[in-house]
């Protein structure tokens, strides 16, 4: 199943799989092409894509679960969404301990 998380992971891990398995995942989860658009496309099996697609997002999820970076990235999202909540409300000191503590974080 596409799902964002998925085409996140390929955009931070994507450099790590092979030229063939990176490109198969960007037309299934970025241009949202069939597995039979992708194998007339790549002029091989329609169970060939299927067996990539899965290969790759295997391997893309055992890298977030090594690396964490999107997890990361999300959370790190979330806290600059709440800041800029609170800015909107004018609560500008709250604000910047949201932000002052998302800086000591990403500087670990």
């Amino acid at each position: 199943m596409k799902s964002y998380e998925d085409s996140l992971l390929l955009d931070f891990y994507g450099n790590l799989l092979t030229d063939k398995t990176r490109l198969t995942l960007d037309m299934y989860l970025n241009d949202d092409l069939s597995l039979a658009e992708i194998a007339e496309e790549e002029e091989i099996s329609r169970q060939g894509v299927h067996d990539t697609v899965k290969r790759g997002l295997k391997q893309l999820n055992d890298y977030e679960d090594k690396l964490g970076l999107v997890k990361r990235f999300l959370e790190q999202r979330e806290t600059v969404k709440e800041a800029i909540d609170l800015i909107d409300n004018g609560e500008y000191k709250d604000a910047r301990e949201v932000l002052s503590k998302l800086s000591e974080e990403i500087e670990e």
